[in-house]
């Protein structure tokens, strides 16, 4: 059986969670760090990793490194995973944004799938970008378990594409900081076997 890990990196330095995060190479916190330790300690004796993908932001490299945890396992770098890219807004906490542009803040939440900020992505354009890597990921014979050190943005849209649900949903899967969602293939179709899980 094939398995893929989608992790998500541990919490981010500053009030991110709070904030349009989005592309800003923000490193992991010292406890975003830790979490991301916890949970490598978790699937090694559940998991023999052939390989680990990351995006080229420094979290996602970092959440690589420490799920590796000194093991001899390929990291491989895939720009296409990089998290949405928010544009003008990165940085601007939701506060701010409601009070500053209200008609843009409320535009995005009626279309939430194809708002664009300015200079930035929307979702429907991160699903373009992160699918294809997705599926080279997903169909690449030569290894059998795999993790991803993704971001929630991407894991969201990848997890949506598996259960056939509309990406205007995505926020209705839950992505803790440090989560693992695992994916599983039998004879065909793969399977969904956990989200937002803490490494079992």
């Amino acid at each position: 059986m094939r398995i893929v890990l989608l992790i998500r990196h541990g919490l981010v330095s500053g009030d991110a969670e709070e904030r349009f995060l989005g592309a800003a190479d923000a490193p992991m916190s010292p406890v975003g760090e830790a979490q991301i330790r916890e949970l490598s300690a978790r699937l090694r004796p559940r998991f023999a990793l052939d390989a680990i993908y990351c995006s080229d932001l420094s979290r996602s490299q970092r959440t690589a490194e420490l799920i590796a945890n000194g093991a001899v396992v390929p990291i491989r770098v895939r720009p296409a995973l990089r998290e949405i890219d928010m544009g003008d807004w990165q940085g601007l906490s939701r506060r701010e944004l409601a009070a500053q542009r209200p008609a843009d803040y409320a535009a995005r939440g009626r279309d939430i799938v194809n708002f664009r900020p300015p200079g930035g992505e929307s979702f429907a354009d991160l699903a373009a970008r992160a699918l294809p890597c997705w599926h080279d990921i997903a169909e690449d014979d030569g290894a059998q378990v795999v993790a991803i050190a993704g971001h929630a943005g991407v894991n969201r849209v990848i997890l949506c594409h598996l259960l056939g649900a509309p990406l205007a949903n995505l926020f209705r899967i839950g992505q803790r900081p440090a989560c693992v969602n695992v994916i599983e293939w039998g004879k065909s179709e793969p399977v969904v076997a956990l989200i937002n899980g803490d490494g079992l």
